[in-house]
């Protein structure tokens, strides 16, 4: 049997000042448990860079690369670019549109992530018709899916993951009510995901709602939202010759 390349994952850890030190004892032992570990959006509270440098306190200077998109809350205070500087002084791997790589006893890992948008999923989907502002929130998900799927065709690995933070799939959002479907995720994250395809997709945003679900094209999802996991993160081992566990 093939040496398992070990995923762990964790999303929408929200953290300030007042949260720093929850997760970090946990993350003593994950060089032995883990290669990587994928931080899946909503990493602060409101999106302060005070906050990031409570993310890079927290998941800095770990055993193993951390990678990382950003989620809605870190856009709150429109300090993106200056969250982006202080999460990579700091060793985090931001990703949105882009990759990354990593060779392990089990293979080499490939990573593409976006942040991802809203939508709506099949039958029940918002379209780019009508007002302009219908068509920006559309093009908005749209881009978002196209240079997720272009960084996934890009790898040059064994196993690839896609990592975002809205949904692909509404699988992973029962529980969440049913009107706010759209503002958690999109169809066309899926059929990013389903394009290459990926192993293996992670997501969080939807707190209330569910851990597993699948894209139309078969690829394992799993909401990795700390409300939905409740520990400080879950970890999927990939093979070549195994499904995601």
């Amino acid at each position: 049997m093939s040496t398992p390349i070990r995923v762990a994952a964790v999303g929408d850890v929200h953290l300030d000042r007042d949260v720093v030190g929850r997760y970090r004892p946990a993350l003593a032992d994950l060089g032995e448990r883990a290669d990587v570990l994928l931080l899946a959006g909503d990493l602060t509270r409101h999106g302060t860079v005070a906050e990031a440098h409570c993310v890079a306190e927290e998941f800095g200077g770990l055993p193993v690369p951390v990678v990382a998109v950003l989620g809605n809350h870190d856009h709150h205070s429109d300090q993106a670019p200056e969250l982006i500087e202080t999460l990579r002084g700091a060793g985090i791997t931001v990703l949105e549109g882009d990759t990354f790589e990593l060779d392990t006893p089990g293979g080499r890992l490939g990573v593409a992530g976006v942040k991802g948008f809203g939508g709506g999923f099949a039958g029940r989907c918002a379209s780019a018709f009508g007002e302009p502002e219908m068509k920006a929130f559309i093009r908005t998900t749209s881009d978002s899916a196209d240079r997720l799927a272009a960084a996934l065709a890009k790898l040059d690995c064994d196993l690839r993951v896609a990592l975002t933070h809205y949904a692909p799939v509404p699988d992973t959002l029962v529980g969440e009510p049913l009107e706010i479907y759209p503002f958690l995720g999109s169809y066309l994250l899926a059929e990013a995901v389903d394009s290459v395809p990926a192993d293996l997709a992670v997501h969080g945003h939807a707190h209330a709602g569910t851990e597993r679900g699948r894209t139309p094209g078969g690829v394992r999802v799993r909401n990795v939202a700390h409300p939905v996991i409740r520990q400080a993160y879950s970890i999927f081992e990939l093979s070549r010759s195994a499904a995601p566990r």
